[in-house]
């Protein structure tokens, strides 16, 4: 089996300005996510999608290969995740390299860990799925959401409003970490959330989404905490 890994770090960045290698916590923060996928000690080539030159430049020094850069058009802002792992895995082929399955890395995920990785190829592996995403739960049930229109509160399913929390059923979220895909399932689907996909849920503690400067500190908070970092 082949395994590859794919850490997506586009160059520009708009609500946080070279997010990819900006510093997190001592060391850019695409730093972790190499050291996972290196750690993890399964995969056969650990490469970074970029079109920036100093990214790949960082990249390569922190042991990720950057074996080609990004097209203009995976490099556009409008381009998805789809989009680049589909270019990323064909230009691996015209190279005569091929996988069996890849795991797509965010490159803004310092809570990732080797030992969470493997732990989701295993699911892959055993169930054979086309794909395993790690998941967290809704910190408060779903069908109690609100809305707000026209400055009026009103509940989205009224329905639930007298059901106890523990009689609803528990749903779950991304948790923006990585993606496990069967190559083969995944050329054929073009999806990071396949037909036949399984999933590992991850404790609340471990996620955190990154997507402004205020997630990022509060992201660096629960760093230090969950390292004991002073």
């Amino acid at each position: 089996m082949k395994v590859l890994a794919v850490i997506p770090a586009r160059g520009g960045s708009k609500r946080i300005p070279r997010k990819n290698i900006k510093i997190f916590c001592g060391k850019p923060i695409i730093q972790y996510s190499i050291e996972a996928a290196e750690n993890s000690g399964i995969f056969d080539e650990i490469m970074v999608s970029t079109e920036d030159e100093e990214i790949a430049s960082i990249s390569k020094s922190l042991g990720g290969k950057v074996p080609f850069l990004r097209s203009a058009v995976t490099a556009d802002s409008k381009a998805n995740h789809v989009d680049v792992l589909a270019e990323v895995i064909e230009e691996y082929e015209k190279r005569g390299m091929m996988f069996d399955s890849v795991c797509f890395i965010l490159s803004t995920a310092p809570f990732v860990t080797p030992e969470r990785i493997k732990q989701a190829y295993q699911v892959l592996t055993e169930t054979k799925a086309d794909g395993v995403i790690p998941v967290v739960q809704f910190g408060y049930p779903i069908q109690r959401a609100l809305s707000i229109k026209d400055n009026q509160l009103t509940m989205i399913w009224p329905e639930n409003i007298l059901k106890h929390s523990q009689d609803l059923q528990p749903s779950y979220h991304d948790s923006g970490q990585f993606y496990w895909l069967d190559v083969k399932s995944f050329k054929k689907q073009k999806k990071f959330f396949p037909k036949n996909a399984a999933s590992l849920i991850l404790p609340e503690s471990e996620v955190q989404d990154i997507d402004t400067e205020e997630d990022w500190k509060i992201a660096e908070m629960k760093y230090k905490i969950l390292r004991d970092i002073k």
